[in-house]
């Protein structure tokens, strides 16, 4: 039987720029345009990005709008498709992308995570509502179509997408030379850290997490889960690495500090590469010691690089990934949502706590 809708929807709104502003509001209910189709929200995930944005450090309200509403991780079910869309009908499970493009080369090319000019929009983030609300309008191109056995942890492919172009991109830079790759460092145990080392686990590498919870915390499980060992940094300094382990030929820093960042520099090996997926916010200065570390790259054909976003490709092989990870190690990904809470919660949602790993935000019933 045919859902009805209602003129009006539920959403998480803040004002860019003011701390602790969540709050819901109401959005008519988007129409469906002929080339567009209607998406009912199903749950959203919830990110550093989002607390950010609520701490008021950045974010961006769409023209016309002095409220964002937010979220940008979201798993959604097709409600209703216009006359010109293909490919998608009712009831279809999607993820939708998070970047839309400008008119920059790279855009045009479908590369808008490689946006030259910077005049794109992100969706929950810069200049777009995003998914925390009951519905969204959205096109096709931007619709990835999720398997139902997948259902359960899908929403989990926007992180997944961001891990899967830091290390499609590390080998691809790699092609410059005969490598093979047998050692990975994965600095942060979070959403990002743990499913890069998924993605490392599945290229068959060795595989060292150095974070900062204790090793019998819920992480440490999943790593341990996974073959790959797993070091807290009160007792294993990420200035110990190389010494504790010897040749480093890949580190995914996943932290957002800083100073980690520049402190792996110094610990990846000849011919190694270190791929920087952490957006630190603040202006921070240390010492660093400049020339070993510049030595150290030119001598050792070191390769440092950032990464981020991730546009439609990216997505297509985290759901290649997601099927491969769960025959290999089934239920992984269920073990890094820690929490579900109900829309009415939605503030809850957004207090991290110490336990959590992934917090999902309930929006709608399957």
């Amino acid at each position: 039987m045919a859902r009805t809708l209602t003129a009006t929807m539920r959403a998480v709104a803040v004002t860019p720029k003011q701390a602790g502003s969540a709050r819901q509001v109401e959005l008519p209910v988007p129409r469906v345009a002929a080339e567009m189709a209607l998406m009912r929200v199903l749950e959203v995930g919830i990110d550093g990005t989002d607390t950010e944005i609520n701490d008021g450090l950045y974010g961006e309200a769409p023209p016309g709008f002095d409220f964002l509403v937010i979220g940008h991780e979201a798993l959604s079910v097709v409600e209703a498709v216009g006359e010109d869309v293909d490919g998608f009908e009712p009831g279809d499970l999607v993820v939708s992308t998070v970047r839309r493009p400008d008119d920059c080369p790279n855009c045009r090319a479908g590369e808008s995570d490689m946006c030259l000019f910077g005049n794109y929009t992100e969706r929950g983030i810069k200049g777009a509502h995003g998914y925390m609300g009951e519905y969204y309008g959205e096109s096709p191109a931007f619709m990835v179509k999720i398997p139902p056995s997948l259902r359960p942890f899908a929403v989990l492919l926007e992180p997944l997408s961001i891990v899967e172009k830091a290390t499609y991109q590390a080998w691809k830079i790699q092609e410059r030379m005969l490598w093979a790759p047998k050692r990975a460092v994965v600095l942060g145990a979070g959403p990002i850290g743990l499913l890069g080392t998924i993605l490392l686990r599945l290229r068959g590498l060795e595989v060292h997490v150095y974070a900062k919870s204790p090793p019998e915390s819920s992480q440490g499980r999943i790593l341990s889960s996974l073959g790959a060992s797993y070091r807290s940094v009160g007792d294993h300094p990420v200035t110990s690495i190389k010494d504790e382990l010897g040749q480093i030929d890949v580190i995914l820093e996943a932290t957002g500090n800083s100073a980690v960042a520049f402190q792996a520099m110094a610990q990846l090996g000849t011919n190694g590469v270190l791929c920087l997926t952490g957006v630190s916010a603040g202006n921070r200065s240390i010492e660093i010691p400049a020339d070993v570390i510049n030595l150290q790259m030119v001598l050792g054909n070191r390769v440092t690089f950032g990464s981020v976003n991730a546009n439609r490709r990216y997505f297509e092989m985290g759901v290649q990934h997601f099927q491969q990870a769960e025959r290999q190690w089934p239920g992984i990904f269920q073990r890094l949502i820690t929490r579900r809470v109900p829309f009415a919660d939605f503030t809850s949602a957004l207090d991290r706590r110490p336990e959590d790993i992934k917090t999902l935000l309930t929006i709608a019933a399957a």
